[in-house]
């Protein structure tokens, strides 16, 4: 992938990409387990005028100021121990730019996603890497470029737990989306027409 670079076009008013950060929580609202309300959330930490997206733990937050103190005041807000993964927006940005996917046909049986890991890690030593490593592969990762990981997974019940490998793969907590998701944060991170 090309080295992350500032967008070209400026972001909406008062979204800077350069301070404007991307929130994802691991585990919130996965079958019935650590379930909230995470547009209450978003609510509640309106200081820091935070935009929900979806159910499952992902916020643009547009005036973060020091990130240290933001994410304090995330995790006061929290009902629960959770593990986050935060980003700066003009690396969301440049992830849909520079599309991992780009060249890979789309197919109906699988879904791209992207994990983000929360800390640094390890990358294989081989990519892609299937899991299970025999017999049919539920989870593929096809690259990673720190703190992102890129693959694909078959809609399957037992897809989940192979995901779940993806942080003894790398040595890291990842949290995972869709590349669908990345693109929602993407239009959302965008100048406004």
């Amino acid at each position: 992938m090309p080295g992350w670079l500032e967008r070209a076009n400026p972001p909406p008013k008062g979204v800077s990409p350069s301070v404007t950060l991307v929130v994802f929580l691991r585990g919130i609202n996965v079958g019935g387990h650590r379930s909230f309300r995470p547009s209450l959330l978003a609510r509640e930490l309106s200081d820091y005028d935070v935009v929900n997206i979806g159910a499952a733990g992902t916020f643009v937050v547009r005036k973060p100021g020091a990130r240290d103190k933001f994410r304090a005041a995330l995790t006061r807000k929290l009902p629960f121990e959770a593990e986050i993964a935060i980003c700066h927006a003009r690396d969301i940005i440049q992830l849909e730019e520079d599309d991992p996917f780009a060249g890979e046909p789309a197919r109906d049986d699988l879904t791209r996603f992207v994990s983000i890991l929360s800390k640094s890690g390890k990358v294989p030593a081989r990519l892609p890497v299937a899991i299970p490593e025999r017999g049919e592969w539920f989870v593929r990762i096809i690259a990673a470029q720190h703190p992102f990981v890129f693959g694909e997974y078959r809609r399957h019940m037992k897809t989940i737990g192979y995901l779940g490998k993806i942080d003894a793969l790398f040595g890291a907590p990842a949290t995972t989306r869709t590349w669908k998701t990345i693109q929602s944060i993407v239009r959302i991170l965008q100048p406004l027409e």
